[in-house]
């Protein structure tokens, strides 16, 4: 399966990080959190990734043009402009960096990576967040539950769209949060199905609206509670509390082995 993730917005409330590069290129302990969500992932077996990009998309398409040297010990050799790697710790990875638009909402980024998907079901999720969540679980439940979209609920302070659910995980109702809010919350890690494009009409679309609140209202939306941490990097304090667990060896959400 295919791993998509959104990687092309503004990223304005993190603002003193994100006028340089986009979001998902921010650094928690020296390595872009795009990179940390794309570890969870391969973590699973997942390798390949379409990056939806946008804002700055130059940065994270020379990031991955020079991963290889980035993650390797080499010697240039200005005398005869040679390069000799020594040795590599780079990942098995294909990457497809798509530019979606400088303004494109998050349902038209989408829409605009279909034919990368090969029309085959296929996870999404936001370049933003990182958690230590069983995709295996997250998987089972959306071939169980014959869904056309699976999110993860996360419940923590209120900051993302709020999710009503039944029994059985079916999403009875979904909306964007409101100020007296506390209840679970859109964590992103989505599993969709091909039939998802046909709720994305255009550049305007934003997925966390129309798209997410019609297939809840045709039952056609569930989810997979994530009881585990999760946390997004929406905020320069969010930034610093994912750099202090990182660096102080205590990251949840680092659930591969490191080379």
């Amino acid at each position: 399966m295919k791993v998509v993730i959104l990687a092309g917005g503004l990223g304005t409330r993190i603002s003193e990080e994100s006028h340089l590069k986009p979001k998902p290129m921010i650094e928690i302990g020296g390595k872009p959190i795009l990179w940390h969500i794309m570890k969870i992932y391969a973590s699973y077996g997942y390798n390949e990734f379409i990056i939806c990009a946008g804002y700055r998309q130059d940065v994270i398409k020379e990031y991955f043009a020079n991963y290889y040297t980035y993650n390797s010990d080499v010697t240039f050799d200005l005398s005869n402009n040679s390069l000799e790697v020594h040795s590599s710790h780079t990942d098995n990875w294909k990457v497809t960096v798509v530019d979606t638009g400088l303004l494109t909402m998050t349902g038209g980024r989408v829409r605009r990576i279909e034919r990368y998907t090969g029309g085959e079901r296929f996870f999404l999720t936001y370049g933003d967040a990182v958690a230590d969540i069983d995709l295996d679980a997250l998987l089972e439940h959306h071939k169980k539950s014959g869904k056309i979209l699976t999110i993860t609920a996360a419940n923590i302070a209120q900051m993302k769209g709020v999710l009503n659910l039944a029994e059985d995980g079916t999403v009875e109702s979904f909306r964007e949060k409101e100020d007296e809010d506390s209840m679970l919350i859109n964590g992103g890690f989505m599993v969709a199905e091909p039939e998802i494009f046909r709720y994305l009409a255009d550049d305007a679309t934003v997925f966390e609206k129309a798209p997410m609140q019609t297939l809840a209202s045709e039952g056609q939306m569930t989810a997979y509670l994530h009881e585990g941490f999760w946390q997004c990097m929406d905020t320069q304090r969010e930034m610093k509390k994912l750099e202090e667990l990182w660096s102080g060896g205590k990251a949840p959400w680092k659930i591969w082995e490191q080379g």
